[in-house]
Formats: C-alpha cells, structure tokens, sequence
C-alpha cells in the first residue's frame, strides 16, 4: 500500500491579515463606520495629523526630544489642507477649534525651525495665509 499523497496545510493568516467579507455582504465595520456622521470621521482624521505633528515637533511629554520638522511639515499642510477643503462640511463649531490648533502647530513649528520660511510658505500657509504671532499687549 503507498502512502497517500498530503496536501500542505494551508497557511496560518497572521494576526495583521484583514478579514475579507463576503462578496455581497457588508462586514461590521463597513456598516460601522456606515453609521458615523462624516464630521466625526473629517475630526478624527485632523486630530489624528495633530497629534503626529506635535510629536514631530518635540510637544510630547514622553518624547520631549524628538524632533523632525519635515514630518511636521508634511502632517501640518496634510492638517490645513483637510481644514480647508472640509470647512463648509465642519461648520464654524466643528472647525474653529481645530483650526486654532493648526494655527497653535503652525507657531509652534516657526518657533522650532533654525531656517525661517519665505513669508506665506511655512507649512500649511498655502491654505490659512500667512501665520503670525499675536502681539502681546503691555
């Protein structure tokens, strides 16, 4: 008698594999996330790029250190351009606050970057104008 002939087991998917759904089927996340009103989903996002552009510019409490100012760069214009192609969609109770912490990263990043930007290229200025410090009144 010969032995018989063994397919190899199939590969065991990894914890970072995602789970298709069935073709024709909504998965639960698909009808999730169907359920959440799109100014939710537009402030996620812009809190998600704030809170990476802060890290990037060394305003995490646990990582003080860490600098890199063209991540910033990139996550501040990624941050005013969302601001700006959304606001209508935000409306001013939405979007003014998040706007004021672009404007707080955009500060933030003049301050620590060593080379100053031409006025109205610092990052995000394309979409808010030129930023300025507001002068203090003594």
């Amino acid at each position: 008698m010969t032995d018989p002939v063994s397919t190899p087991p199939s590969p065991t998917p990894s914890p970072d594999a995602v789970e298709q759904p069935q073709v024709g089927t909504l998965s639960t996340a698909s009808r999730d996330i169907a359920e959440v009103p799109s100014v939710e989903i537009i402030s996620t996002a812009a809190l998600h790029l704030m809170s990476a552009a802060a890290v990037n510019l060394g305003l995490a409490e646990d990582l003080p250190d860490h600098k890199d100012l063209d991540e910033a760069r990139s996550l501040i214009d990624a941050l005013a351009g969302l601001l700006d192609a959304s606001a209508q969609s935000l409306g001013h109770h939405h979007a003014a606050p998040l706007r004021d912490g672009l404007r707080s990263l955009q500060l933030a990043f003049k301050e620590a970057s060593t080379i100053p930007d031409e006025p109205g290229t610092g990052p995000g200025e394309k979409y808010t104008g030129e930023v300025h410090p507001v002068a203090s009144h003594r």
